[in-house]
């Protein structure tokens, strides 16, 4: 490529990239772009930067207030973002935010129990009191590792409302309990022919769930139906993670699959239940940029895999509106390895021909940039690049394998907002580790 048809190409994206501020203009375009969606996924390049998060709170607030969205789905176990749709919704012994926080006692516990999403919660709370109830903005979880803690869930409602139903339901758990609380050694344990699998008895118990559905829901109306709702989703969560956790010593594409098959599988039915309140219900989703850009247009298309973007694109089409989030250089709150503290760690500078790298050197700083009938900005930013995710683990020593994979950005997002520097969200629980922060590289010269 020469000199003159870089600094073309240069020219041509900072026309098109909206400068962030600071102020109450920053996502007028971005919600321009969402239009009449229905559907608004909102990403994250990580699962701890404040920016991301603060972001994507102030565009959902937005949503809810001028283009009337009803609910928020986020990748989080069902019944701990239950515990919180109760609060916002004036339900539930809860007193504040952060206690309604509390049942993210799982690995990674600051990916929810971070100050930014005690302040949303703690203004959606507020929002709903202000309005009629069934109108009330929801929170929900999409995800599916809450075995046990969703079969309490269906236990706890049926010996209210079925005490013999109950007895029958905890029959059927029994099975899990040679097990103990890890759910992974029961999916080695079955997967490896030892011992028989669960999978009947879960799905008898969702079957009687759903045949009793209209006796439960006649008890006392409304919330009846709500309680009902939580019940049988709980139940189907228990059957998706029985075979999620057996299918996780096979290929790994099923576990991903599956996985995102589960969430868009309970985006549809979140969907399904909150039309009976309004005609066409509309949901902001918050997940890691992995799951909500378009898998077909990374290099997970090639492993097999697909992702709840993807599914929600094939459903919904321009009904869905596909938002990515990038930085280039700064902190993030993340472990070393599975089920080890937050660490404050040092996000290093993008790798060179990445989508990261590019955006730092139009040297704009934090902007928005449409790509959905962009041909400007689009067009030059189709062949593929590099784009990086760091998850809930950071490992900056093996981050070209660890943390980068191929991605045609105008394919997988319709939109992506980009902070040049971003800083580590900010535990509830905050270690000494998090607070001590990353040593430098140079230690013990420091250099």
């Amino acid at each position: 490529m020469t000199a003159s048809i870089d600094r073309t190409f240069y020219d041509g994206l900072r026309r098109s990239a909206h400068p962030l501020s600071g102020n109450r203009l920053d996502f007028d375009p971005l919600i321009e772009l969402v239009g009449d969606s229905r559907l608004v996924l909102l990403g994250e390049a990580s699962h701890g930067t404040h920016e991301f998060y603060g972001a994507r709170a102030e565009i959902t607030k937005r949503l809810i207030r001028e283009k009337g969205f009803s609910a928020i789905a986020v990748e989080a176990d069902w019944p701990d973002a239950y515990r919180v749709n109760r609060y916002v919704q004036g339900r539930g012994n809860d007193t504040d935010a952060s206690q309604a926080l509390d049942g993210f006692k799982r690995f990674p516990q600051w990916m929810w129990r971070n100050a930014d999403v005690v302040d949303f919660i703690g203004w959606l709370r507020d929002y709903n009191d202000s309005i009629q109830i069934p109108q009330r903005i929801g929170f929900y979880g999409l995800d599916l590792y809450s075995l046990h803690a969703s079969m309490g869930a269906v236990l706890s409602y049926l010996n209210r409302v079925d005490p013999e139903a109950a007895l029958r339901a905890r029959q059927r758990y029994a099975c899990f309990d040679h097990f103990g609380e890890d759910p992974q050694t029961y999916g080695y344990a079955t997967a490896s022919g030892m011992t028989p699998s669960c999978e009947s008895e879960v799905i008898s118990q969702l079957m009687e769930l759903q045949k009793s559905a209209a006796k439960y829901a006649a008890l006392d109306g409304r919330m009846a139906a709500d309680d009902l709702f939580f019940a049988e989703q709980n139940a189907r969560v228990v059957l998706n993670a029985e075979r999620y956790y057996r299918a996780m010593f096979g290929r790994r594409a099923s576990t991903w699959n599956m996985r995102d098959e589960h969430m868009a599988g309970t985006l549809d039915s979140l969907i399904a239940f909150l039309e009976r309140d309004r005609r066409e219900p509309k949901v902001v989703v918050w997940a890691h940029n992995s799951h909500l850009g378009d898998a077909r247009a990374t290099d997970m298309s090639k492993r097999g895999e697909l992702n709840l973007g993807q599914l929600v694109r094939e459903h919904w089409g321009d009904g869905a509106s596909l938002i990515g989030f990038t930085t280039h250089s700064g902190t993030v709150t993340a472990a070393s390895d599975w089920d080890e503290p937050a660490e404050r760690k040092t996000v290093r500078p993008a790798l060179e021909k990445s989508y990261e790298a590019l955006f730092h050197d139009l040297d704009i700083g934090d902007f928005f940039l449409g790509l959905r009938g962009n041909d400007e900005a689009a067009l030059g930013l189709r062949q593929p690049r590099l784009e990086r995710a760091i998850g809930v683990i950071y490992r900056p020593e093996t981050e070209r394998m660890s943390h980068y994979f191929q991605a045609r950005l105008p394919h997988q997002f319709d939109a992506v907002l980009h902070y040049d520097v971003t800083r580590a969200v900010e535990p509830l629980e905050r270690t000494g580790l998090w607070e001590r922060g990353e040593l430098p590289e140079t230690y013990p010269s420091a250099l």
